[in-house]
């Protein structure tokens, strides 16, 4: 049995489905990655898994160039012949699905983490962009032996009301899952140390970024010594990124500690005391967050769709914050410094949450049983447990 796994990033792939991969292997099945050229696509072998490249471009509004990939894709399919693909984001579904139908794929599930930059922005792009993205996913998601997996049920009441994918074809599955033996709580956290708050995430406007550094700057100017870490880049491919300028700016002024691209994350989590996206995109299950919360790190977030996954109660299992709102983001945090008891008890509650919710080994197993929902035959009986990947 052949399953193709098919994202616009090969580090997406990587960081968040080699798990999902492995569990496949120790079923039998051969797992193929597809994704455009990239700098972690090499380390599929490691792993036994092929990896091939697909000429696309994230970015691009051109006609004849989208036309080119969606071919170069089916004919990739079509060689490849596999049982499943499984395409990840709105853009790679779109095309997944065109292509697997051109292609005479039997089963196809699209994954869609959130709505993103064309649902979630109000520029005038998005919004000229919002009638073509939802024909299109009107006549492509739901259509044949297909399944549409969401991670929150905001999305799935989003995609019915606006007759994108009838309800009978949605599965909800709360994130892409999380490793919890890899993230762990810290334990010998200096509880007289400043306090060290992060925000680890594409930069985005709508992840609430300038909110962040914001917050920032008016604890910088009343004094305190909180110290705000920002791990993540520039996203060239999409509209609403900051530039790489404004952010290293930032740094040079001494408001964030900007840490770039992380590959280590546990180690960077183990060093601080709370998690913060003020985001205001449309989230499916932010990924920082659900490390965060298995992390043991006090969690502070929007009430919004995706958000409100992690942080359901305010107070109980995190906190939550007003979108676009730096001045009450401050605020929260001033708290936080203020109480190291609070820090601790709303991070053990969210590590209860992770582990109740979030476990990857419970995602991964849902999401398989989707695939025995569409698979002409079923995966054969695991040759013996998958364990989570280590990543290099």
């Amino acid at each position: 049995m052949r399953i193709v796994f098919f994202a616009n990033t090969d580090w997406y792939l990587y960081n968040f489905r080699l798990s999902t991969a492995a569990h496949l292997q120790a079923h039998g099945a051969e797992v193929v990655m597809v994704s455009p050229e990239g700098p972690f696509g090499e380390r599929f072998a490691r792993h036994g898994i092929r990896w091939l490249t697909l000429p696309m471009d994230r970015a691009s509004l051109n006609p004849l160039r989208e036309a080119f990939t969606i071919k170069h894709l089916a004919t990739l399919l079509r060689r490849e012949r596999p049982d499943l693909i499984h395409n990840f984001t709105v853009k790679c579904a779109v095309y997944g699905a065109m292509a697997a139908r051109l292609s005479g794929v039997p089963a196809v599930v699209n994954a869609v983490a959130g709505l993103g930059y064309v649902y979630a922005s109000n520029g005038l792009k998005a919004r000229m962009l919002r009638p073509v993205v939802s024909t299109l996913m009107r006549s492509t998601l739901g259509s044949g032996n297909s399944r549409v997996i969401l991670q929150n049920p905001d999305d799935a009441d989003a995609l019915t009301r606006l007759r994108l994918v009838s309800q009978d074809r949605i599965r909800v599955i709360r994130s892409s899952g999380v490793n919890v033996e890899r993230f762990q709580p810290c334990t010998d956290r200096a509880t007289d140390a400043p306090l060290r708050v992060l925000l680890a995430a594409r930069l985005l406007r709508e992840k609430g970024v300038g909110e962040f550094v914001e917050a920032a700057r008016m604890l910088k100017e009343r004094g305190r010594t909180v110290e705000f870490l920002l791990a993540g880049k520039p996203d060239p491919g999409n509209p609403s990124s900051f530039q790489h300028e404004e952010v290293q700016g930032w740094h040079d002024a001494g408001l964030v500690q900007w840490l770039g691209h992380v590959d280590d994350m546990p180690a960077l989590m183990a060093s601080v005391d709370v998690m913060t996206l003020p985001s205001y995109y449309r989230e499916g299950v932010p990924r920082c967050l659900i490390e965060g919360a298995a992390s043991g790190l006090c969690i502070v977030t929007t009430d919004l769709p995706g958000c409100r996954e992690v942080v359901t109660s305010h107070g109980e299992d995190g906190l939550q914050v007003p979108p676009r709102d730096a001045a009450s983001l401050a605020a929260l945090i001033m708290q936080l410094d203020d109480d190291r008891a609070q820090v601790r008890r709303l991070g053990a509650k969210a590590r209860e949450r992770a582990l109740a919710h979030f476990d990857e080994r419970l995602v991964i197993g849902r999401t398989l049983e989707v695939y025995q929902e569409l698979l002409a035959s079923p995966l054969p009986a695991a040759r013996a447990p998958a364990l989570g990947c280590a990543r290099e």
